[in-house]
């Protein structure tokens, strides 16, 4: 049951993260789309769906794309609150497994990413990894620290 929800998890928000992706190159803090590790050549206006993506044969202008941008991006939202409301009535122990096996499937992938990379490459990427790890563990703390100051009120 916990891996056929998993994979519903997945499949469900895959089309969305696709179709969302920017057609031009507009990079972020990290170089990538958005700050996403995944921009740069390759990816953007000429990724691995082709010239543009689905939108690509519509001639949207610019404020078109980021209107259709942040409708996907507000039902990829929508859906991951949805699919955490459902995940977060799992028991305790399935849920840290859960976050054990997307853990360790990050880590495979990334694992992966880094064998196809030149040495230098791998340098770029390795702080790029450890940046978003930083990124990371700013962003929990900041979700504890919110998390208590209902707490703190009363």
């Amino acid at each position: 049951m916990r891996k056929t929800l998993i994979a519903l998890m997945f499949a469900a928000a895959l089309p969305t993260v696709a179709m969302a992706m920017p057609e031009g190159p507009t990079p972020g803090p990290m170089g990538g789309p958005e700050g996403h590790m995944m921009g740069g050549p390759g990816h953007g206006e000429h990724g691995p769906r082709g010239k543009g993506g689905p939108f690509s044969q519509l001639d949207l202008s610019k404020e078109q794309r980021e209107q259709i941008g942040k409708l996907m991006g507000d039902q990829w939202h929508a859906r991951k609150d949805l699919v955490k409301k459902y995940l977060d009535k799992l028991p305790p122990a399935e849920q840290k497994a859960m976050q054990d096996e997307i853990a360790a499937g990050r880590q495979k992938t990334q694992a992966d990413i880094r064998a196809v990379l030149k040495p230098d490459q791998q340098k770029k990427y390795d702080e790029i990894v450890k940046k978003q790890a930083e990124r990371r563990a700013e962003w929990q703390q900041f979700q504890a620290w919110k998390a208590q100051q209902p707490q703190k009120a009363q």
